[in-house]
């Protein structure tokens, strides 16, 4: 890990557009320490284990059919920015277009910019499903950054084989949601590109954002609701001392989370959880899954504030 190699990878960044995806991804490895993922074979059995174990509970508690992502990956930090910088060149691929009076100034800053987010990012996640939304494939992947979580299982004092097995079922409700709504990757995609071509154009457009978001806090939603009653073993002390490691660090950390949006994230797992127990309990956790059947199905924001007005429309 050097700090300096990953200002020189910056400053060395070239190329047409405001952003060297090269060079990003460079200076966030240079500047992250990888982390051990020297696993024995009792150590890759147990992830395949969770992972399966997963599988089979999720689709028990919800009735919905799903396989695992064609891909499935225990990843060191650098594994992760490689997987993730191609999505955030896809993202922000409209943008490129933007270059500006002073082209190496821009590339310079948002060269900058990208690699410290990927590089804080690959520092803290732990799980990751990832539906590889904008890609040409059609693919789904799950990873597991095996040294965050490893390091957050001593850091919150519980038992390792215990955290890790909670955040496989927790990224296997994703997959769930993501198999048995085969229009989601689309319904998401085309909002995250209108959102994106409208700063093209100079402005924001809200609506499309409170879409989105409302979209995302369904996801995150459902997936807290079945996390509750799938996972095999009580876990309100791991929610309390993830939650407490997450509105905890310094101001750096504190300034990056808000600069990437990781607040309004948590917001959206508590507003979409409250929304779908109020429904699992009036009608069961199968009824609350009939969210993916159709876009049409998604809770608008009024309806994630009032569950009931929700249950009439799809009922009716």
């Amino acid at each position: 890990m050097s700090l300096y190699e990953s200002v020189r990878a910056v400053t060395a960044a070239s190329g047409d557009g405001p952003i060297d995806w090269t060079a990003v991804a460079d200076a966030a490895q240079a500047s992250t320490n990888p982390g051990d993922i020297a696993l024995d074979e009792t150590e890759r059995s147990a992830y395949a284990t969770d992972v399966r174990d997963a599988r089979e509970r999720v689709r028990e508690v919800t009735g919905l059919a799903f396989d695992l992502p064609e891909t499935v990956q225990v990843q060191n930090r650098h594994h992760w920015i490689d997987a993730n910088v191609s999505t955030f060149e896809r993202v922000m691929r409209p943008l490129e277009q933007q270059v500006g009076l002073f082209p190496e100034i821009a590339r310079f800053v948002n060269t900058g910019s990208m690699a410290v987010a990927l590089a804080f990012l690959a520092n803290n996640v732990l799980g990751q499903y990832d539906p590889l939304l904008l890609a040409e494939e059609d693919d789904h992947a799950l990873y597991f950054v095996h040294p965050n979580i490893v390091r957050t299982a001593e850091k919150l004092d519980v038992d390792y084989p215990r955290f890790r097995r909670w955040i496989a079922f927790h990224e296997l409700t994703h997959a769930a949601e993501f198999a048995a709504a085969p229009w989601l990757s689309g319904h998401l995609e085309a909002r995250m590109e209108s959102a994106v071509e409208s700063l093209t154009e100079g402005h924001i457009d809200r609506d499309t954002l409170g879409e989105l978001d409302t979209a995302m806090t369904a996801v995150e939603g459902y997936a807290e609701l079945v996390m509750d009653r799938a996972f095999d073993d009580e876990y309100a002390d791991l929610r309390r001392k993830l939650e407490q490691r997450r509105r905890g660090g310094g101001p750096i950390q504190m300034l990056m989370r808000r600069l990437l949006g990781l607040g309004m994230k948590r917001r959206q797992y508590e507003r979409g959880k409250a929304f779908f127990d109020a429904v699992a309990d009036a009608r069961g956790v199968e009824a609350a899954s009939a969210v993916w059947d159709a876009p049409e199905n998604l809770p608008t924001d009024e309806e994630l504030d009032s569950p009931r007005l929700w249950l009439r429309r799809i009922e009716a």
